[in-house]
């Protein structure tokens, strides 16, 4: 199976949930099937700041696309490249960012798919 990375990019994250794989503020819900890993550098996180990580999908393809996992990332992180479970995705999904204390920083983001 070839390895890809589907999306890639860098953001300045704030207040408002940013979608990964839509490279912006505009929420997504992909319909491409595949099994995806989502790595986060967060190097820059100082003390001070709190962000939330939601990863979304629908359960059928007409369902209504929900949390299917949430983490808090706070403060300096001791090991800096955050890397989700590999998560088999297809209905309907994406991945957001959100600051929820301290400053706006610069996240780079790489979303890879196995399949």
């Amino acid at each position: 199976m070839a390895l890809t990375q589907t999306h890639v990019g860098s953001a300045t994250i704030g207040t408002t949930e940013y979608s990964l794989p839509a490279g912006s503020t505009t929420l997504a819900a992909i319909t491409t099937d595949g099994i995806y890993q989502l790595f986060l550098d967060l190097s820059a996180l100082t003390a001070t700041e709190s962000y939330s990580l939601q990863i979304k999908e629908k359960v059928q393809a007409a369902s209504t696309q929900r949390v299917i996992q949430e983490v808090t990332i706070s403060g300096v992180q001791a090991e800096p490249v955050y890397v989700s479970p590999s998560l088999l995705l297809l209905h309907g999904w994406d991945m957001t960012l959100q600051k929820l204390a301290g400053t706006d920083r610069a996240i780079e983001y790489s979303i890879r798919q196995v399949a």
